[in-house]
């Protein structure tokens, strides 16, 4: 005969699927586990010069059909690469990755940049690792290059207005 109970909980030791650690992993590829805010913003700041400069490369060394295919297989894989990121960060707010579908609809998908994550551990794991000096430069060159623009939208026509009528007069 048997001496141990069947129905008693098991004894052997399992351990914790994400290791022991403090903080979570970060898996680009991948839609499981946390991303914070800052981290988000930097890699999207990346994944978008990337694809930029693909799509720049294959314009000027293979001309405009190269030009075109990298920029439809680029935005397969950006979109791709964006949602899991989006997912990612939708968990680290405690929402569902369904919430990422957010992400298409105009000036909606901001939320992601502001919603703040949870503090600690939720449902969907540890919390993402500090963020480091390189993704915190990311984040402000992508603040300073949007402040950049807004900036260019207003000062260049400005400037060509003023240049015309500065040429208009010298030539009166």
């Amino acid at each position: 005969m048997q001496d141990r109970n069947p129905y008693s909980s098991p004894r052997a030791r399992v351990q914790d699927a994400d290791g022991d650690g403090e903080y979570g992993e970060i898996r680009i590829f991948g839609a499981a586990g946390r991303l914070g805010r800052v981290r988000y913003l930097a890699y999207s700041l990346v994944m978008w010069l990337l694809f930029s400069l693909a799509v720049g490369f294959s314009a000027a060394a293979a001309g405009q059909e190269a030009a075109l295919f990298v920029t439809a297989v680029g935005y397969i894989v950006f979109f791709a690469v964006a949602i899991m990121l989006t997912i990612q960060r939708a968990h680290d707010f405690d929402s569902s990755g369904w919430l990422s579908l957010l992400m298409f609809v105009p000036l909606v998908g901001l939320i992601f940049y502001f919603i703040p994550g949870t503090q600690g551990e939720n449902r969907f794991g540890k919390p993402p690792p500090p963020n480091s000096v390189g993704v915190i430069v990311l984040a402000w060159i992508l603040l300073l290059l949007f402040i950049l623009g807004i900036v260019a939208a207003i000062a260049i026509p400005a400037y060509q207005e003023y240049a015309q009528r500065a040429q208009s007069e010298q030539s009166q």
